[in-house]
């Protein structure tokens, strides 16, 4: 149904009728009209206006890509907390502020864009089109320090990349907690986390507005689950954390949607990789000098 921006029930030939009159206390007298006027009340119309919109979806950073898969045994599998109780959840301030430091800027070659740390061996997941193509790549880490990294393994096909930083280096990230998306629910408050335009360290905070929202994510630019947000997703933010009030990962902020064929800004409508699927995909060696392959 189109979109009207008159009263929803009214047409645009509606003609108001009279205005409602109070009624007055009884009397048995009724004037008579006034012999020779004649009131001529003018039709009005209202023209509907209309809008007419393209939407179109676009990667947050530029680009497409995917996620890692561990050629070499053993594997370990990365820990999801169980949901947290209503009661337990804790602010945004507090939220943020758990999060913040594993939260890291990446830039490789001209592209900029966001990523965060699954465990304290170094490992750093963010899109695989943030990355794509670039040999050298470095992070900016929440205490402002920049160290080198390098990508061991990526996904194109699920826009995921793991990116590895040296012992040292990691010691200057805390690994994030992550959640279940399974628990999502719309309407739940969610924290976006990254570097929109290279502003790092940027919080920005909505709710869940779907939970299995179809977008087209990947080189193969298949349909795949998403959940949709309307906190302010812009480019730079690709590949940072989507995280509930507990502070708990629930997804990789990965597109946006935008209104015509040109790239622009946040309007409200922005998708994240389910963390649970990217648990299925991302797996860390138990071995620290493992070195994941590139799809």
């Amino acid at each position: 149904m189109p979109p009207h921006l008159g009263h929803p029930f009214r047409g645009p030939d509606y003609i108001p009728g009279p205005p409602p009159t109070t009624p007055g206390p009884p009397t048995s007298f009724t004037p008579p009209p006034q012999a020779g006027v004649t009131v001529t009340r003018t039709p009005v119309r209202r023209r509907a206006a209309f809008v007419v919109g393209t939407l179109a979806l676009s990667i947050a950073a530029g680009g497409v890509a995917g996620a890692v898969t561990g050629a070499r045994d053993p594997v370990v599998d990365l820990q999801q907390a169980a949901p947290p109780a209503a009661a337990a959840q804790g602010s945004i301030t507090a939220a943020a502020a758990s999060v913040l430091p594993g939260v890291v800027s990446v830039r490789a070659g001209r592209a900029t864009g966001s990523g965060f740390a699954i465990d304290q061996q170094g490992h750093v997941v963010t899109n695989a089109h943030v990355v794509e193509g670039a040999s050298d790549v470095s992070l900016v880490l929440s205490n402002g320090r920049t160290v080198d990294a390098r990508v061991v393994g990526a996904d194109e096909d699920n826009d995921l990349a793991v990116l590895q930083v040296s012992t040292t280096d990691a010691a200057g990230l805390r690994a994030l907690t992550l959640g279940r998306s399974a628990q999502l629910r719309v309407g739940d408050p969610v924290l976006a986390v990254g570097s929109p335009l290279g502003l790092e360290g940027t919080v920005t905070a909505g709710i869940v507005s779907a939970v299995n929202r179809q977008a087209r994510f990947g080189d193969n630019s298949t349909r795949q689950s998403a959940i949709q947000t309307d906190a302010a997703i812009n480019p730079g933010n690709s590949g940072g954390p989507l995280v509930n009030a507990a502070g708990q990962v629930v997804g990789v902020n990965t597109a946006i949607a935008t209104l015509g064929t040109t790239r622009s800004g946040n309007i409200g409508i922005g998708f994240a990789i389910p963390v649970d699927r990217m648990t299925t995909i991302v797996k860390p060696s138990s071995t620290d000098d493992q070195i994941w392959p590139t799809r």
